[in-house]
């Protein structure tokens, strides 16, 4: 994908990516001056908080200064056109969130149009299937394409100027070997003498036949490829004669051998001929027995379409060079192309490889696991769209790789989610507690705020004899230092006129748990003071006529993998899997203002989740969103049934960093 570090490694097979040699220095582009993140321009004090939610830094910001800013100054346009082109191989992480918040951000703020463009130009591992994902998880972040296309819409347009640039001097047939290739570009070390192809001089119609004989399916993969003519003496290995067209493998000669670690993601197109497989193409079918590379492609199709600003990462800069020199030989219409720092999250993996593998060995269930950084995962996790740009936004955007640790992106969601939903009372692990001096049919309607902001209104919760308490909110011991529910202790139940105090409690004989714990209640006769507790936890009432509780099974995720750099692990990735990463509450117990919460999703209604502007997304469960008090963010899982009847939540984020509770 475009904007993943895995295309710039594909632009040399790995033996060459190296040092330089000291006799020669590369000529990168012209570096842009590096600035400062953005700073946000001071505004008028928001009228709510959640206002100030929703929007917690001005989201053009990284548009009005900076380095974006610089861009658009460096070639003004009336009419910006920008694209955003991933390869559907897969499905997008948190990395691409940046670079499709810059692409389609830029240029709305320039009144411009941005496309999605599929660059499918390897029909090994690309499906439709992705491209109905990506297309939505694009829509899902609030933004909408001028155009969606794809790379092979231009194929034979390509094909014709793959024969221009043989019959300008500009391209050759080659026949060589892979080990041949890097020892023409230097060694594995870069320090011999670079030298020419045997076939670079080869007579231009030579180099015409046999190219259209690889069309024709003359040649087997590893036998051709054509490499661009450019500049051997550049120190720059983007000018040393990259490859242009090659010959996928065909797909009898299929292997189940996985990458060699620390390669996944990478093409390797830039040998030309070793890594493809000739797979049908998705789109194209069996037409095209050769393909074009990113290099050759890539530039070609950003100037078809008129794009004026390509921006990609940092790691394509030494590719500008060759980008240029490409739209320069061939077409009218040149783009500007500038590179910003990529989006990398520790703590995690993001390649697809890996990802894989997560999946087949069952260490989570899917490529939307809530675990997984994927942006369909951590949709499904209930992450809101708006969180994810205001954290893109707030880091801002200069030359330089954002590498941020899981914990700082769980406070950005975390602030934003404060602010944006609504509050219930949720019980993971319930205990009963039965009030013995309060009537068997005792009933008390209390009215509940879902927010400190009354625009989110009020709801009504019973309360009854029987109620239900978390688990550890109860001791049968008590201690100075403890200041919830224990034998003797007063203790208030949230929004409940007066405290209770537990008397006695019962146990399973065989697990030594505690079922039942029995209270009374503390309100004061006539004249006397109430007594005031120390602490006040949440509960849920039982009240059948009211439909309380209301059953829901819990999962609290936690981090997928202990350190903060799994493939660092000497013995594998997978043998950093956190056991625990996961944990499940399969007897939880919501309050009833829960149904009202479903009735008024999404929560918020922001991005790609507004009502008003959701073409080509469907609300899912996700976003019936809450704060659990005093546990958490929650969201409704796509487990859960599709009328609720079984309600699956998952943990969004905790209410504190590394923990569960206040």
């Amino acid at each position: 994908m475009d904007d993943d570090p895995s295309k710039a490694a594909e632009m040399l097979p790995e033996p060459d990516k190296q040092e330089l040699p000291e006799r020669s220095k590369p000529s990168k582009p012209k570096k842009e001056k590096a600035t400062k993140p953005a700073k946000v321009p001071k505004g008028p004090m928001p009228k709510t908080k959640r206002e100030a939610a929703t929007a917690p830094n001005d989201p053009d910001s990284m548009f009005k200064v900076g380095f974006l800013a610089d861009v658009h100054q460096e070639r003004p346009s009336a009419r910006v056109i920008t694209r955003f082109p991933p390869e559907p191989n897969g499905y997008l992480h948190i990395g691409h969130s940046k670079a499709i918040a810059i692409n389609f951000g830029f240029a709305r703020y320039h009144g411009g149009e941005c496309y999605l463009r599929f660059d499918d130009t390897n029909p090994a591992g690309e499906k439709k299937e992705f491209d109905d994902s990506i297309e939505e998880t694009v829509r899902w972040l609030g933004f909408t394409p001028k155009r969606i296309t794809h790379s092979s819409d231009n194929f034979d347009r390509l094909y014709e100027l793959a024969e221009i640039l043989i019959q300008k001097g500009g391209a050759y047939v080659c026949h060589c070997t892979k080990a041949k290739i890097v020892d023409q570009r230097g060694g594995g070390d870069g320090k011999k003498p670079r030298y020419a192809c045997p076939h670079r001089n080869r007579p231009i119609s030579e180099s015409l036949t046999e190219f259209r004989a690889m069309r024709d399916g003359k040649y087997k993969s590893n036998e051709a490829a054509l490499r661009m003519k450019q500049n051997l003496e550049d120190g720059n290995p983007q000018m040393w004669d990259l490859f242009a067209y090659r010959i996928p493998r065909k797909k009898e000669e299929e292997t189940d051998e996985l990458p060699e670690e620390g390669k996944e993601d990478i093409k390797d197109e830039e040998d030309g001929k070793d890594e493809q497989l000739a797979q049908h193409h998705y789109r194209t079918g069996d037409k095209w027995k050769i393909y074009p590379t990113y290099d050759f492609t890539h530039c070609l199709c950003d100037s078809f379409e008129g794009i004026t600003h390509s921006l990609c990462t940092v790691e394509f800069e030494l590719s500008r060079v060759s980008y240029e020199w490409l739209n320069n030989k061939l077409v009218e219409h040149k783009p500007m192309q500038r590179e910003y720092g990529r989006l990398s999250m520790g703590g995690t993996v993001l390649s697809k490889r890996k990802i894989q593998k997560l999946v087949q060995d069952k260490f989570v269930r899917s490529w939307d696991d809530p675990r997984l950084y994927t942006l369909p995962a951590l949709r499904r996790r209930g992450i809101p769209p708006g969180a994810i740009l205001s954290f893109v936004n707030e880091l801002g955007v200069t030359k330089a790789t954002s590498n941020i640790e899981i914990k700082r992106f769980e406070t950005s969601v975390r602030r934003y989610l404060e602010m944006t939903v609504p509050r219930l009372m949720l019980v993971l692990d319930p205990i009963k507690v039965v009030i013995d001096d309060l009537p068997d049919d005792h009933l008390e309607m209390l009215d509940l705020p879902f927010s400190k902001d009354p625009a989110y209104g009020v709801h009504t919760v019973p309360f009854t004899k029987s109620v239900y308490i978390e688990r550890s909110d109860f001791r049968e011991v008590d201690s100075p230092d403890y200041f919830r529910m224990a034998p003797g202790k007063p203790v208030g139940l949230m929004k409940v006129p007066y405290p209770i105090t537990a008397t006695t409690f019962g146990k399973d004989p065989e697990s030594g748990k505690v079922t039942v714990v029995h209270a009374r209640y503390e309100k004061p006769a006539d004249g006397e003071k109430p007594i005031k507790p120390k602490s006040f936890i949440h509960w849920v009432s039982s009240s059948p006529s009211h439909n309380s509780p209301i059953a829901a099974e819990v999962r609290i995720i936690n981090p997928l993998f202990k350190s903060d750099n799994p493939a660092a692990h000497p013995s594998g990735f997978l043998a950093d899997i956190n056991p625990n990463s996961e944990e499940i509450f399969p007897n939880a117990m919501i309050e009833t203002g829960f149904e009202e919460i479903r009735r008024r999703a999404p929560w918020p209604a922001e991005a790609g989740e507004k009502e008003s502007d959701s073409e080509g997304v469907a609300t899912g469960p996700e976003t019936v969103r809450f704060q659990g008090m005093r546990m958490g963010y929650f969201c409704a899982d796509k487990d859960s049934s599709a009328g609720m009847e079984k309600i699956v939540l998952n943990r969004i984020v905790s209410l504190k960093e590394d923990t569960g509770k206040d």
